[in-house]
This record gives C-alpha cells, sequence and structure tokens, in this order.
C-alpha cells in the first residue's frame, strides 16, 4: 500500500458505492401506472354483461312462443287426425247400412223370383222357364257379390239369434228342439242378419 494516500481513498476502495443508472430508475416507477390503468377495464365489462340480459330474456321468450306454437300445432294435427279417421269410419258404416238396406228391400223380389221359377218348372213354355232361371239366377250372383249368404238350418239346433219359431213340430219330425222346416228363407250378409229365418221347431 501507498503511504502516502488518503484515508478517505481507502475507505472508498474498501465500501464501493455501486452507481445508479438514471435512465434505469424512471423505467422500474414507470410500471406502477400501467398496472393502475388495468383496473378500469376490467371494470368497464360489467355493464356488457348486464346489457345482454334482455336479450337473454327476449330469447327465452321467444323460445317458449316457439314451443307453444309448436305443441298448439301438434294438437291440431291429432285433432285432426282424429277426425279423419272418425269422418272414415262413419262413411264406411253408413256405406255397409245402406248396402244392407238394399239388399233387405230387395229380399222379397227374390223370394218372388223363387216361386216364379218352382211355378214355372210345370210350364211347357220353355222361354218363359228360361227367362225366369236366368233372372234368379242374376239375382242370386248380385246377393253372392254383397257376401248374402241363406240361413238354412234344418235339423241344427234352434237358434233365436237366426231364427223365428212360429211353428212346432212333432217328435217323429227330428230331435226335440231342432229346426224341422224352414217356411220362410232367412238372410245375412256377413254378422249382420237381414232377415231372420222362419221356422218350424220340434217341440222338447
Amino acid at each position: 500500500m501507498n503511504p502516502q494516500s488518503n484515508p478517505k481513498d481507502q475507505l472508498q476502495d474498501q465500501n464501493p458505492i455501486e452507481e445508479t443508472n438514471p435512465e434505469t430508475a424512471p423505467e422500474e416507477t414507470e410500471t406502477a401506472p400501467e398496472e393502475t390503468e388495468t383496473a378500469p377495464e376490467e371494470t368497464e365489462t360489467a355493464p356488457e354483461e348486464t346489457e345482454t340480459e334482455p336479450q337473454i330474456k327476449e330469447s327465452n321468450d321467444q323460445e317458449d312462443k316457439a314451443a307453444e306454437y309448436l305443441a298448439m300445432a301438434q294438437r291440431i294435427q291429432a285433432d285432426f287426425e282424429n277426425f279423419r279417421k272418425r269422418n272414415e269410419s262413419v262413411r264406411a258404416d253408413s256405406f255397409a247400412e245402406g248396402k244392407r238396406d238394399v239388399a233387405a228391400a230387395m229380399l222379397p223380389v227374390l223370394d218372388n223370383l223363387e216361386r216364379a221359377a218352382q211355378a214355372s218348372e210345370s210350364s211347357s213354355d220353355e222361354a218363359l222357364k228360361n227367362g225366369v232361371e236366368l233372372v234368379l239366377k242374376q239375382m242370386k250372383e248380385v246377393y253372392c257379390k254383397l257376401n248374402v249368404t241363406e240361413i238354412n238350418r234344418v235339423g241344427e239346433k234352434f237358434d233365436p239369434n237366426l231364427e223365428n219359431a212360429i211353428l212346432q213340430g212333432t217328435e217323429e219330425d227330428g230331435l226335440p228342439g231342432t229346426v224341422c222346416q224352414v217356411l220362410q228363407k232367412g238372410y245375412r250378409m256377413g254378422e249382420k242378419i237381414l232377415r231372420h229365418a222362419m221356422v218350424k221347431v220340434v217341440p222338447e
């Protein structure tokens, strides 16, 4: 060590003071305002959320109305479908009932044709005989197309749902409670009775 050196210089050499750059200090202090400026940006988002609430409510109302209108349309469609099915059923029933009425009204004509055919068997007029038989055949074909069948149950147990007993036979006519003779033919269309048969029944 130089004996002539100043003691103050020695202290400065032992404890050197870090020099601060005057340009860097302001940069560190300037960061604080930048951090504080972000607070207003966060607070500004609240009004945006409150502004969308009426829009959300309006959207929900529109969805509710759309669901209500859809349910109403579905109910109307279902009602119309039921009405259409009911109408078709009523129309089909009315048409079938009309056919039954016409077929039942023509049964006396069929009876008379059968009587005329039986009477013409003893006639010498072949043209008359053939004509009556032809008309009777056509009449029976029409009834066959309408699904009309005879009720002829001779020898079977008497059924009041199909026959009307107007005469009582004897024990020699057959088994007790059975039909022994058909006095007037009965007819039915499918399961519907057009006319009950008039029969003679053996007493039980």
